[in-house]
């Protein structure tokens, strides 16, 4: 092969890579619950594309994919191993789904922190069944080839998944009533109002504080209303003095970044159904708070530009 060739075939395979990526890091974030476990996957398989004999690949995504995939559930296995001593509660690192509504997918749901916390249950196999199928739609026969078994093994996987799903995740309420319930939930937390509290949460609520061993995270799940509203009453005269707090949207969802002292402290995110919040998620940690927060900067440092660029060339200010 010439030289031209060879820089003509590189051209096409980073076109074809950079095509891919969006549903590549789609797939592998929801396998790992981890931003920075995905980037890794799609760097090695960024490595084996570039070294693979492409000359006979007709489906580049398909064959990308599987690569992905793959490395995806090696990661999930020795990732599982790592998390089993993790300092307290894990929490899948949250994304900033409004610069990506999509992630890549077609349906939305099972990029969620609270879908995402579930699936973490399942052995990466199972896990990697329902993502391909429910959040990408890939055909059973396409997903069992990925996979290595048969199509029958396939679809008992992802039934698996589904059932494990269903169990443990009640049927959610609409997007405004999620909103409303987050927001009467934010306002009776920060007044320690145990009435209010109790209210708005379900009877077996869970709240988990994802620390990873930083101070002032729970290192336990609190279990059942009683227990996390007065847990939430007894802590907010000691957390939310001098604390601001913003809307944003992580994973498909509205969720509330508590900054004390100009610092982002936690993400506060909840699973809502209609027996009220029955998760509340507390992202503390700050390897999976930090990479979050700054692309929320980057994004509002991105607006901020546009606007001054058009007012440069608003021919009406001169």
């Amino acid at each position: 092969m010439h030289a031209g060739d060879e820089a003509n075939s590189l051209e096409t395979a980073t076109k074809q890579f950079t095509a891919a990526r969006p549903q590549l890091f789609g797939v592998a974030y929801r396998m790992l619950g981890s931003a920075a476990e995905a980037e890794d996957v799609l760097q090695e398989t960024w490595v084996r594309w570039q070294n693979a004999d492409r000359t006979n690949i007709v489906e580049p995504t398909a064959f990308l994919t599987t690569v992905a995939t793959r490395l995806a559930i090696n990661t999930a296995q020795s990732a599982r191993v790592r998390r089993e001593t993790y300092i307290g509660p894990w929490l899948p690192e949250p994304v900033d789904t409004s610069l990506d509504p999509h992630l890549g997918a077609e349906r939305a749901e099972a990029v969620e922190l609270a879908v995402l916390h579930l699936l973490e249950k399942l052995n990466p196999v199972e896990r990697a069944a329902y993502v391909l199928r429910e959040a990408f739609d890939y055909p059973y026969r396409q997903v069992a080839d990925i996979l290595e078994t048969s199509e029958a093994n396939t679809r008992q996987l992802v039934s698996r998944a589904r059932k494990h799903l269903a169990t443990e995740r009640k049927e959610r309420v609409s997007p405004s009533e999620h909103r409303r319930l987050l927001t009467v939930f934010l306002t009776a937390a920060q007044t320690g109002d145990l009435k209010s509290l109790e209210d708005v949460l379900a009877a077996d609520v869970v709240s988990y504080s994802d620390g990873g061993g930083v101070r002032g995270a729970s290192r336990i799940a609190v279990v059942g209303r009683l227990h996390v509203s007065r847990y939430l009453a007894a802590f907010a005269p000691r957390f939310w003095p001098q604390s601001d707090v913003s809307w944003v949207e992580a994973n498909g969802r509205p969720a509330v970044v508590v900054r004390s002292g100009g610092h982002a402290v936690a993400l506060l995110s909840v699973d809502v159904s209609a027996e009220g919040i029955d998760r509340i998620m507390w992202v503390m940690a700050p390897d999976k708070l930090l990479p979050y927060v700054a692309s929320l900067d980057d994004r509002a440092d991105g607006r901020r530009d546009g606007r001054a660029d058009d007012q440069a060339d608003d021919p009406t200010d001169s």
